[in-house]
């Protein structure tokens, strides 16, 4: 197929479809150097190696995966051009990704209360990982939070139809990344040990 066919409204759906791609693809390049500094870190002397990740970590999972179900459900209204059942759906999914970063703080406060800082004396390399990881992956779900504020307003405004949806396609694809990386690095900080 040859990109640069078509009308102008489909080289501009392809060209911005391509960008969040670029922009994705870099994400992962991201996470994947952290990821790869941790498992090198983790044979260290200094590893400690039996901490176990807060609760609010496993709860904030489920609660960003049923985002994603939310999105999905909102994007399937608009695409049925039920207007109403989409907004109230991608005002639950924006309540849940606020819930999910406030359910990331307080991870990290569990973390506080058990005596692991990011850094000082008493911190240890593997927590700082963990604080950091969480950390960049919540700036990122802000950014998340943003662009759904974004379509959430579009969608009041009408923008949205059965034939025009590309804005809540690119919205969801991020959003939907998002989940998946955070239920990567909670797999992956859970069972690299």
């Amino acid at each position: 197929m040859d990109l640069t066919q078509g009308t102008a409204k489909e080289k501009n759906r392809r060209a911005k479809k391509m960008m969040l791609w670029f922009g994705i693809v870099s994400l992962i390049m991201g996470f994947a150097g952290w990821t790869s500094a941790y498992i090198v870190s983790s044979k260290r002397e200094d590893w400690v190696s039996d901490l176990d990740l807060p609760s609010a970590f496993f709860i904030s999972t489920a609660i960003i995966v049923l985002s994603s179900v939310t999105y999905v459900l909102a994007k399937k209204a608009v695409a049925k051009n039920n207007q109403k059942n989409g907004t109230i759906f991608l005002v639950l999914t924006l309540a849940l990704g606020i819930t999910f970063i406030s359910l990331q703080f307080y991870g990290f406060s569990q973390m506080l209360e058990s005596g692991y800082y990011f850094t000082g004396p008493t911190s240890n390399i593997k927590m700082s990982y963990v604080f950091l990881l969480a950390a960049v992956h919540i700036a990122h779900v802000v950014a998340g939070l943003i662009t759904l504020l974004v379509v959430l307003v579009q969608q009041l405004r009408k923008k949205y139809a059965p034939d025009n949806m590309l804005g809540m396609e690119l919205g969801a694809s991020f959003w939907h990344f998002l989940d998946f990386i955070w239920v990567y690095l909670i797999l992956f900080m859970y069972f690299v040990k």
